[in-house]
């Protein structure tokens, strides 16, 4: 087959998994990313469905939606490509071609038989029990102990984004406890920390701030950049990594002191792998795990203060001598709402779209924790509605 006939089939109504073989091999593969559609995103679809075990279940309607690209991604992952959801060379060639049995559409059956049809339906709703939700998984408990009430998938290790950073305010906050001027000492971003991508506090290399300060720039903007520089600063206080006694770099020592945290709280279902919650391998905790550990969190008087604030701001140093405002706007919009007073939102592609809640009626105080949410109003839809419920609870 001619190279040109080969594009003239890519920009066509029908791409066959031979031709894209064909194109393959002269180096013609559609480069495909998020939101684009056409015959070409059905094959990767196809594709998709067939080599990812679960399969996602994509509909192969030819657009190139988050779905898509979260299966793309999770394939990436497991072939240990770069994990960038875009459908480049390099992954069509990994998910090589469709075999005579695989992705085939169904049948059509004859009309006659479809208008036949008697569809059968579940029994009705019912009117008790906890609201219906979007959420992969779910919690509620205890907001002073952390103890479970009632959960979907509570106990299933999956992905927690930036709900990561609970723990490394926790760690800085445990420090304080026993060295109270701890907060007081001055955090110097490092170019690492100014370089970690995702979410940011703003702070440039070579600035520095107090560490009571940057607890603000840690939780309410979700700074992974905070995250690693909390890590930098303190970790050489802790012991290396178990199997890895010479470690020296402090990052690698404060996640050691983090899994070790976890372990001390009962987290069993927990592993951290880096401070601030970016996609790794073994980076994982269950709905009911961060439960307990916001419990934690809010008992603590200064992290329970840091949570409950919308907005802060404060002043960074510059390396020469020069001040510089920010301000640290809280993303979690629950907080607007009176009775709600943190803790923790997340989102990752992989993750979704992840909300660590706790909220107070009089006395009673409740956590709610919401894990792979489709949507950002899901989440706190979700959790709204399991706060609603659990309030009318004995």
């Amino acid at each position: 087959m001619q190279r040109s006939a080969i594009l003239r089939v890519f920009h066509g109504l029908v791409i066959s998994t031979a031709l894209l073989a064909a194109a393959s091999a002269l180096g013609q593969t559609p480069a495909l990313k998020l939101g684009d559609e056409g015959p070409a995103v059905e094959t990767l679809q196809r594709l998709l469905n067939a080599r990812l075990k679960p399969s996602p279940g994509l509909e192969v309607d030819g657009d190139f939606g988050n779905g898509t690209q979260s299966a793309l991604q999770r394939f990436q992952k497991e072939k240990g490509l770069p994990e960038t959801g875009r459908a480049d060379p390099g992954t069509w060639s990994a998910l090589g071609t469709l075999g005579p049995a695989e992705g085939a559409d169904p049948p059509v059956p004859a009309p006659e038989v479809v208008n036949a049809e008697k569809a059968a339906k579940k029994p009705a709703d019912p009117l008790d029990g906890p609201p219906f939700t979007t959420a992969k998984a779910w919690a509620v408990a205890d907001g002073r102990t952390g103890r479970l009430i009632l959960g979907h998938e509570a106990e299933t290790p999956l992905e927690m984004a930036s709900t990561t950073k609970m723990m490394t305010a926790l760690l800085v906050a445990r420090l304080a406890a026993d060295d109270p001027k701890a907060l007081g000492e001055a955090i110097v971003f490092s170019r690492r920390a100014d370089r970690t991508p995702g979410s940011t506090s703003g702070v440039r290399e070579g600035e520095s701030v107090k560490a009571g300060e940057l607890l603000y720039g840690l939780l309410l903007p979700s700074g992974n950049d905070a995250a690693t520089a909390f890590a930098e600063h303190f970790g050489g206080r802790f012991a290396p990594p178990e199997g890895s006694p010479g470690e020296a770099d402090p990052l690698a020592r404060f996640v050691a002191e983090m899994n070790r945290a976890a372990k001390s709280l009962g987290l069993g279902r927990t592993h951290f792998a880096n401070p601030h919650g970016l996609p790794a391998k073994g980076h994982h905790a269950s709905a009911a795990d961060l439960a307990v550990l916001a419990a934690a969190v809010v008992a603590d008087p200064t992290l329970a203060g840091v949570v409950s604030t919308p907005r802060r701001g404060a002043a960074l140093e510059g390396p020469d001598s020069k001040s510089r405002n920010v301000v640290w706007t809280n993303t979690n919009r629950l907080l607007d709402t009176e009775g709600y007073d943190g803790v923790k939102t997340g989102t990752t592609n992989g993750a979704g779209n992840c909300l660590v809640a706790s909220g107070h009626r009089g006395e009673r105080r409740r956590i709610v924790v919401i894990l792979g949410a489709p949507s950002s109003d899901g989440r706190y839809a979700d959790a709204r509605n399991l706060f609603r419920w659990a309030w009318k609870q004995p």
